[in-house]
């Protein structure tokens, strides 16, 4: 049956993404005084993936299981608010990372002043950002509403078949709260691309510290750049029927095939924790090969 597997998937994406993000956060506030900037932000995502998990899955889990939405127009107006507010809080917090991996790589020298305390400041602007954006339907400028499946809440994207404010609306987080903040991460991770290409050779002729420093960097570019990838990946395809229901023929999109994007969407939060897992295991490996050759190093001496 559909409807079981859908919500089969519904209960494990959410206790896989609550157990690995809650690991995630408490894993680093064992080591919270000596995390860098990046790791910073990157723990700033899985506050926003387990908001995700504990807020949003239960609603959705219970309403898709009675057929319908069960928690009032109060109730959907809050899930929407809140999957909405996360879920940009986690893509900004994607294009802070991106920024700051750009600079860290390809400007060394904005890269070497960016402290603990910026990343802080950089968390208050993300947060302000999510908050306002997430906040603005309230005002009367958009809305929230139901999903044409009845059993989940999101921005009310059909506002742009009523009128040209809905039109703004609509257009306007979809600039702001996507193909914005897309384009900087698209720039960032490009000329990241671009510059490790141009500068392997130039780091061999350091010295061990600055490699061992350049290869860290790149551990935690790397875990960047898959969270972004997972993340768009995840988003995209939801984000194209949004705008195709929102400026399409009415009904144009069928109920069933809107469902999919959906489950790919709220699943995202399941995969970073895999991810930071994976990257930590493989730098794991190296690092202690390259503590064994400084021990053979010392020996010789």
């Amino acid at each position: 049956d559909s409807n079981f597997i859908v919500f089969l998937f519904f209960i494990i994406t959410g206790i896989l993404s609550t157990l690995g993000n809650g690991y995630v956060i408490f894993m680093s506030s064992k080591r919270k005084k000596k995390l860098r900037p990046a790791e910073i932000m990157t723990v700033n995502l899985a506050v926003c993936d387990l908001g995700i998990s504990v807020v949003g899955k239960p609603f959705s889990i219970i309403s898709f299981f009675s057929h319908r939405w069960m928690f009032g127009w109060i109730g959907c107006r809050w899930y929407g608010w809140a999957g909405f507010f996360f879920g940009c809080g986690s893509l900004i917090t994607m294009t802070a990372v991106s920024l700051d991996r750009y600079l860290k790589i390809c400007h060394l020298s904005y890269g070497t002043w960016l402290k603990r305390h910026h990343a802080f400041i950089c968390l208050a602007i993300i947060w302000a950002y999510a908050t306002f954006w997430a906040t603005v339907p309230f005002a009367g400028v958009g809305s929230y509403a139901p999903e044409p499946f009845g059993t989940s809440c999101t921005l009310d994207w059909w506002l742009a078949q009523a009128s040209v404010a809905g039109q703004a609306f609509v257009l306007s987080i979809l600039f702001f709260c996507l193909l914005f903040p897309t384009a900087v991460i698209v720039f960032s991770y490009v000329k990241i691309i671009l510059k490790v290409k141009s500068s392997t050779k130039e780091v061999a002729h350091y010295d061990t510290r600055i490699q061992n420093s350049h290869i860290l960097e790149m551990k935690l570019t790397k875990v960047a750049m898959l969270i972004c990838a997972g993340f768009l990946i995840a988003w995209i395809p939801y984000a194209v029927v949004s705008v195709w229901s929102a400026f399409g023929q009415p009904d144009s999109v069928p109920i069933q095939f809107s469902v999919v994007p959906t489950l790919l969407a709220k699943s995202a939060a399941m995969y970073n924790p895999i991810i930071y897992q994976v990257i930590d295991c493989k730098f794991a490996c190296c690092r202690s090969g390259g503590l064994k050759t400084k021990n053979s190093l010392k020996k010789s001496r």
